[in-house]
């Protein structure tokens, strides 16, 4: 089956009742998880974005304090990937670049200061390059007076 372009899905939507619209959407939420706690995101917290990076800055808290508990560093690899996973599909939900370059410098400064040995895998090393990577990206979209900031923050978490 081939996807219809969103220009013509916007289009039938357009033609559709009230109650129609409804049952789609009740539809589409019962489909898949992610669809679910994506319009739980949009009704219930794209609203008050600041309140909502402190939900997810909790969340990060909550896996680092799991994480301090393993020692062995393949598990921890595993579970610093699920979190990035999380952190990923919040930064898409959210679609705000200074936001996203503020999650992942949280997650990369809570690393650092976790106490997880992670120079002494490779793995962990690149994923942590991987991150500081994907901040520039971010960093470098952004307006140069938030670039400044950001760059602060970034520059403490490479010395």
């Amino acid at each position: 089956m081939k996807a219809a372009a969103l220009s013509d899905i916007k289009k039938e939507l357009e033609h559709l009742q009230p109650k129609e619209l409804l049952d789609l959407c009740i539809s589409l939420a019962k489909y898949k998880k992610d669809n679910k706690e994506y319009l739980g995101y949009l009704l219930f917290e794209a609203h008050d974005k600041t309140e909502f990076i402190k939900g997810v800055k909790e969340e990060i808290d909550e896996h680092f304090e799991t994480l301090k508990l393993q020692s062995n560093l393949y598990y921890v690899k595993k579970s610093l990937r699920k979190l990035l996973r999380i952190i990923s599909k919040y930064t898409k939900y959210i679609d705000d670049k200074g936001l996203s370059a503020e999650m992942y410098i949280y997650f990369c400064t809570k690393l650092k200061n976790s106490g997880i040995p992670y120079h002494k895998s490779q793995m962990l090393v690149n994923l942590m390059e991987q991150q500081l990577k994907k901040i520039n990206t971010l960093i470098s979209t952004l307006h140069p007076d938030l670039q400044n900031d950001f760059l602060l923050d970034l520059e403490k978490i490479i010395n």
